[in-house]
């Protein structure tokens, strides 16, 4: 039975992460936006009155009966069945809690543009976001870059992943990171790999492996644009330091 994922239509978002260690297992999914019932189907769960474990928001995974919430929920239920966490279950949490840090970063690349309130239009809150953005490229960014970069560097089986000695679904989602930093701040990412080789170089690994290449490259996936978490305002952006 293939796995369903409910998320929004028309933007990468935080279903990005999901979709991406799918793609990369070859799993057998169906990403209910794009079906016959759209948003609709997902909104039906969300507000049912008879389901026993709704969820908050999207985006989440139904497999069979089973409803899982939130990224790194869905990531952690899923990495031991698409072989994409590491072996060894203490070392599982281990990439659970990166993943975790992952998510924290997400939301503050999400209030760069809305620092406000996420009800607000970014042009009701546009002098605050500048300013935002300032802190976050000056300090949030190489705080949290930093981080994966120095446990790159001490992975005990080497820094071309970031847990253990193969790949996880913690690296197809920095692959995302980086890939959705380029296009939010281009100016202020290039130097990027000058500071974080480590990182830059996984980035590029990732994007090699064949199926995420195919994935990259097909219709599926959905370009960044204005409506995502990864979002390119020039005003916003700056000269890279």
């Amino acid at each position: 039975m293939a796995y369903e994922l409910y998320y929004w239509d028309g933007l990468q978002g935080r279903g990005e992460f999901v979709r991406l260690a799918l793609e990369d297992a070859g799993a057998e999914y169906v990403d209910v936006a794009y079906g016959p019932n759209g948003s609709s189907a997902m909104m039906k769960i969300i507000n049912s009155k008879t389901e026993p474990h709704i969820p908050f928001a999207p985006p989440f995974l139904k497999d069979g009966d089973l409803i899982v919430p939130h990224v790194a929920n869905i990531l952690l239920y899923l990495g031991p069945k698409l072989k994409l966490a590491p072996k060894d279950e203490g070392l599982r949490y281990v990439a659970h809690g990166l993943q975790l840090t992952i998510a924290d970063f997400v939301a503050e690349v999400h209030d760069t543009h809305h620092p406000l309130a996420t009800d607000l239009y970014y042009e009701d809150q546009q002098d605050a976001a500048k300013i935002r953005t300032q802190n976050f490229l000056d300090q949030r960014e190489p705080k949290f870059i930093g981080y994966f970069e120095r446990v790159l560097k001490q992975n005990p089986h080497g820094d071309k992943q970031i847990i253990g000695d193969a790949v996880t679904y913690v690296d197809l989602s920095l692959f995302q990171i980086v890939d959705g930093l380029h296009y939010a701040f281009p100016r202020a990412m290039k130097t990027f790999g000058k500071h974080y080789p480590r990182v830059a170089a996984l980035h590029d690994a990732v994007l090699k492996r064949p199926n995420i290449a195919a994935y990259v490259d097909s219709e599926r996936r959905l370009a960044f644009n204005e409506s995502g978490i990864f979002r390119h305002y020039p005003e916003l952006d700056q000269d890279a330091k």
